[in-house]
């Protein structure tokens, strides 16, 4: 098959979810014989025309000179290069900043859509724009030819709210069974001896409520933010927490070998997010072998059942740091590593996703 990924800003991944996704499955699709195209944005530090197999398209974006409106012209000069192209099936990762173009996709092509979290429910947003991505949910659904959602609770909604019926896929992780101690000692960390979050510094990853909680603790481990945090929210959390030296913001960082081996290595893992989805960096927490606190809401528990720590306020993050034992909660590492192997691994998510784009066709 001919395919395309749209709605990323490329690969390698040095952003987020929908670009690791990208990354994995493009190249998953391509060992197994697939022509895979991914479109990339031309601020990605990657500049060649191949990865590993995998077709890269590079399209003008403007985001970096003219800022968020940047986004929906890299995306809509995407969709119109693909008309160029003779593509089987052409997948839309998320629907943000394309919705308003989905009307130029090429009608021979076959359109799907991961259809995200609840993109409208973001708190960053103005009520203004939370009613855009309201309609731009709407349109995405109306446009495309199949739906996939990557969460039991996003295929609900979708089912409840437009009558739509969505094939479910998850994201993947890969289990984790390098770990380097020498690694982690580069931060100047010893093993079991900090705690963690990996996360886009967003108000709906609930950071500022769990620093909160690290900050009134008697806990005096080190706590590791990873993620940009040259932001608006980041550099209102920097300046917030400046004073907490136990508090460290790393930035960014986007190589593997070390986020799974700070993963591990953690006391205790916090997982935050609050808007829809199967998130990719919580099943990399799974896969890592980390003990995990995750804010209580169904997207969540959905994945961890009884195989983590849960909070839903600073009080709770409080109770958790002073009682918590690591030797207490080994068994939900095996417990998760067992979901990771039987649901989320990799090699299954590949399958399910050439399945549905072969059963589509």
């Amino acid at each position: 098959m001919r395919i395309a990924i749209l709605g990323t800003r490329g690969i390698p991944n040095n952003h987020g979810g929908f670009e690791q996704f990208a990354q994995y499955l493009s190249l998953g699709l391509v060992q197994r014989g697939h022509e895979v195209t991914v479109y990339n944005s031309s601020n990605h530090p990657y500049q060649e025309e191949v990865w590993e197999g995998v077709t890269i398209k590079h399209i003008f974006d403007p985001e970096k000179k003219i800022g968020t409106s940047g986004q929906f012209i890299y995306d809509f000069l995407s969709i119109l290069d693909t008309r160029k192209k003779n593509f089987d099936i052409i997948l839309q990762l998320g629907y943000t900043s394309s919705s308003i173009s989905f009307g130029f996709h090429p009608k021979k092509s076959l359109i799907m859509t991961n259809m995200d979290g609840l993109e409208w429910k973001r708190t960053k947003y103005s009520k203004y724009v939370q009613k855009f991505l309201q309609w731009a949910e709407l349109w995405a659904v109306k446009k495309s030819d199949v739906l996939i959602s990557d969460s039991l609770g996003i295929q609900e909604y979708l089912k409840h709210k437009y009558k739509k019926e969505s094939s479910y896929i998850p994201y993947g992780a890969t289990y984790f069974d390098k770990a380097d101690s020498q690694c982690i000692r580069t931060y100047d960390l010893q093993p079991y001896q900090y705690n963690m979050l990996i996360a886009r510094l967003e108000p709906e990853n609930s950071i500022e409520m769990i620093l909160d909680g690290i900050v009134q603790s008697n806990d005096t481990m080190p706590f590791l933010v990873i993620g940009k945090h040259d932001t608006t929210y980041g550099k209102y959390l920097k300046n917030k927490f400046l004073n907490t030296s136990k508090i460290q913001f790393l930035d960014g960082i986007y190589d593997i070998a070390i986020l799974n081996n700070l993963r591990h290595f953690s006391n205790l893992y916090f997982h935050g997010h609050t808007v829809g989805g199967t998130n990719p960096s919580l099943l990399e927490a799974m896969a890592s072998g980390a003990i995990i606190c995750a804010q209580n809401n169904a997207f969540n528990s959905s994945i961890l059942n009884d195989d983590a720590l849960y909070f839903t306020c600073t009080q709770d993050i409080l109770t958790i740091l002073k009682s918590f034992s690591y030797a207490k909660h080994k068994d939900k590492i095996e417990n998760n590593y067992q979901k990771i192997h039987t649901t989320y691994q990799w090699g299954k998510i590949i399958t399910q996703y050439e399945s549905l784009f072969k059963q589509s066709l």
